[in-house]
């Protein structure tokens, strides 16, 4: 293969179901709340905002979106929900679409651009999966134990990952796991998280303090 064609193969766009999950398996609870989903210091939000220019997601998602106030706009992104019954007209800023999912994310796909979000939910999540439409899935595992709720995929067919990297945030217990569904472009290591202090750095911001600061302790 030549370089033009491989750095063509490493630029394609990819769709990418992101998405947070407790250790059980769900990505919401019972009535669609995630309060549960556990925040830390060393996720660099905008970082990972910064991977993608599109967000698509089911109706179920973008209600769940609205329920907190706003049109469920997604700042610097390209908002597609598909739904059959939410009037376009009503939700301006947003596209929503009675489409098939499987034929528009195929067109987004082809067109230039970053990384495609696949936002939710798990029943999408199914479709575009039988559709070898993803291209890898990213989770964050909540340390949380829901019991019950939206499980992250319906039942169906199973599917192989290979796993391209993985880390735990000591803070939170959180574990980011990355993975490349096989025949899909290749996942993307985990970017999102802020750089830690090294113990260099922390001992020479220490050596700076006055030494009046330091001895007071």
């Amino acid at each position: 293969m030549s370089a033009k064609a491989s750095k063509q193969v490493s630029a394609r766009r990819r769709l990418r179901y992101q998405v947070a999950v407790s250790l059980d398996g769900f990505i919401a609870g019972p009535k669609g709340e995630y309060d549960w989903i556990v925040m830390d210091p060393s996720i660099d939000f905008k970082a990972l905002w910064n991977e993608f220019d599109t967000a698509v997601m089911g109706r179920k998602t973008y209600e769940m979106m609205t329920a907190q106030g706003g049109q469920g706009q997604m700042p610097g992104l390209e908002v597609v929900v598909f739904s059959q019954t939410l009037p376009p007209s009503a939700y301006p800023g947003v596209r929503i679409t009675n489409h098939d999912p499987r034929q528009i994310v195929a067109e987004l796909k082809a067109k230039p651009g970053k990384d495609i979000w696949l936002f939710g939910g798990g029943e999408l999540f199914r479709s575009l999966l039988d559709a070898r439409l993803v291209d890898s899935v990213e989770v964050a595992v909540m340390p949380v134990l829901l019991g019950s709720g939206i499980p992250l995929l319906p039942q169906g067919s199973s599917t192989e990952l290979v796993l391209v990297d993985q880390k735990t945030l000591s803070k939170s217990g959180i574990i980011a796991l990355s993975y490349t569904i096989p025949g899909g472009a290749p996942a993307p290591p985990i970017r999102w998280l802020k750089p830690a202090k090294s113990t260099k750095t922390a001992k020479k911001t220490a050596s700076r303090r006055p030494a009046k600061s330091r001895r007071s302790r």
